[in-house]
């Protein structure tokens, strides 16, 4: 079933993989198989769901390092197995940014820890720009945890002052850090010991340097995350992995 597979897209919501699932057949013209549309190829597991669309797969990761590592382990054995070649791993998702207008898609050329250390490299602008979708070539701040060690003062527990946040995200934004989300890390990791291709593309939702919460209308918010579908199909059809 998995032999064909050229691109591996990956999300945190099963919802989220489910409508992208769906947006691309629709924008990529995918035949699927007569009667039987687009359905949960793994059905028996709760742990998250796979969507299979000619040679795309579109499957959820959860939250965080520990899930997606879990899942690009499996996913890694699974391409292996089904003799699958020349696949790339494409994770999309939603981040805070760092001194970037909301909406702005970020595509991740390193990802550093919380303690601003460098890891890995990869790239994506060129099919961007050329949608006039603005696009910058971030540093990814990586972490393990949504809250303190995103310098967000509003949650359960906070020990450090306003002041101390200002300072952390302005240091983490001079060292070049123009995203935060909590997955990259892995990808980078995992995905350069297999020697598999993969990207990490995130659209900004907000400006950290400004705010710690949303502020935008969900019809807004959509079309933000509408933004890295366009990238998405654009690449698949630079590829011609659709035929």
């Amino acid at each position: 079933m998995f032999g064909d597979t050229k691109v591996v897209c990956m999300g945190g919501s099963s919802n989220r993989m489910k409508r992208l699932a769906e947006d691309l057949v629709a924008e990529l013209g995918i035949r699927l198989p007569t009667g039987q549309g687009l359905v949960n190829v793994i059905p028996n597991t709760d742990r998250y769901v796979m969507y299979k669309a000619g040679p795309i797969v579109c499957v959820n990761h959860g939250m965080g390092i520990p899930s997606i590592s879990i899942l690009l382990h499996e996913l890694a054995k699974l391409m292996s197995l089904a003799g699958a070649t020349g696949v790339t791993f494409i994770r999309l998702g939603t981040c805070g940014g760092l001194g970037i207008e909301p909406g702005t898609i970020c595509i991740s050329t390193r990802a550093l820890s919380c303690q601003l250390q460098p890891y890995f490299e990869q790239v994506l602008l060129q099919l961007a720009s050329g949608l006039n979708i603005e696009t910058v070539s971030a540093v990814t701040l990586c972490t393990s945890d949504f809250y303190e060690e995103q310098g967000r003062t509003d949650g359960a527990v906070c020990e450090f002052s306003m002041e101390q946040r200002n300072e952390f995200l302005q240091r983490a934004f001079e060292a070049g850090v123009r995203n935060i989300e909590m997955e990259s890390l892995a990808l980078a990791a995992i995905t350069h010991r297999l020697g598999i291709r993969a990207a990490c593309i995130a659209v900004s939702m907000l400006d950290r340097l400004k705010h710690d919460r949303l502020e935008h209308e969900p019809s807004l918010l959509a079309d933000f995350q509408n933004r890295m579908l366009r990238i998405l199909a654009a690449f698949i059809k630079s590829r011609n992995i659709c035929g």
